[in-house]
């Protein structure tokens, strides 16, 4: 064989081998096509995945909020639980696009402090960047007024003015990296809200509107990654 014979087959090679692996990446966690600098890990090696309860002893359930009877995913490890509610309301009624949230229990039941950092996030398979937060009171520039659109300002969403999310521990472009911990015996909240920016984001009937697909995020634990999956339909309206 010649050498640029070599050649041509070693790149068809690498070609038929990047495909692959693309595949396979895809297949185990199903989150966005495989890129590099991607946000959402594909190494699910340590993940837990809610609906998909492992041989290790991770644990899913759903309960109903005795209040609302909204439902709420658990998953627990260990002395670690997790509780995961997701929820949507409008940009506005002038804008295309939605706002879609989650707010996360966790339950410390161990001696020891945990760390939780923030994952990622997809709708039905791409990625979604997490927003800029704009402050209440902090007044913007003209520049900054027209590049509001992966800016979220909570004092003016009635997903928070409602009480479904807490201002407390929201993670944010601004802060994305930051890990949080919780004492033993103790619980922290963590909330994220994201921008759908799709087209056609919701599909709605007599019984109303609810977010179309699939919705996955993830929060680190330490070392773990807890994975939740929210089907649209189930998604809570928590706007006006």
């Amino acid at each position: 064989m010649t050498k640029s014979g070599g050649q041509s087959v070693s790149r068809s090679m690498n070609r038929t081998m990047t495909r692959r692996g693309c595949a396979v990446l895809l297949a185990v966690f199903a989150f966005t096509p495989c890129a590099v600098g991607q946000e959402i890990k594909t190494e699910v090696v340590s993940a837990f995945v809610w609906g998909e309860d492992s041989r290790s002893g991770a644990m899913s359930s759903t309960i109903e909020d005795p209040l609302t009877g909204h439902s709420i995913h658990k998953l627990r490890y260990g002395p670690i639980e997790m509780s995961s509610r997701i929820g949507f309301e409008r940009v506005s009624a002038y804008e295309v696009g939605t706002y879609l949230n989650y707010t996360t229990t966790i339950v410390n039941g161990s001696d020891s402090t945990l760390s939780v950092r923030y994952g990622g996030i997809s709708i039905d398979g791409r990625a979604v960047s997490l927003p800029s937060v704009i402050l209440h009171g902090k007044k913007l520039n003209k520049r900054e007024r027209k590049n509001t659109t992966n800016a979220v300002e909570p004092e003016k969403m009635q997903c928070f003015t409602g009480g479904f999310l807490s201002h407390d521990h929201l993670f944010s472009a601004d802060g994305a990296s930051q890990t949080l911990n919780v004492s033993p015996k103790t619980a922290l909240t963590v909330s994220s809200v994201v921008r759908d920016l799709r087209s056609y984001p919701l599909l709605c009937s007599v019984e109303g509107c609810h977010p179309v697909g699939t919705i996955r995020y993830y929060l680190t634990v330490n070392s773990q990654d807890y994975v939740f999956v929210w089907p649209g339909q189930s998604a809570i309206y928590c706007g006006n």
